[in-house]
């Protein structure tokens, strides 16, 4: 049976959106940012973590669609070592 190597797509993603976060918040504050709906109801650290996952999801998305699309997989006695 062969199958994604998870592994190898969530690290690289992690990776990435770990530098994005540090590139978008090296430029934007989220204590200046204005929510048209929402006044001043979230603290800068939900912010921060909110982005991050984001930022995570889309990049996984982006790692698994490229393994996908390039047909990476290993066998299940491979991935158990």
């Amino acid at each position: 049976m062969k199958k994604l190597p998870w592994m190898c797509i969530a690290w690289p993603s992690f990776l990435a959106a770990s530098v994005l976060e540090m590139l978008v918040f090296a430029l934007i504050d989220p204590a200046e940012l204005k929510w048209a709906h929402m006044p001043g109801a979230w603290s800068s650290q939900a912010i921060y973590s909110l982005a991050f996952f984001v930022f995570w999801g889309v990049t996984f998305a982006s790692s698994a669609t490229t393994a996908w699309l390039a047909g990476v997989q290993v066998d299940a006695e491979e991935a158990k070592a």
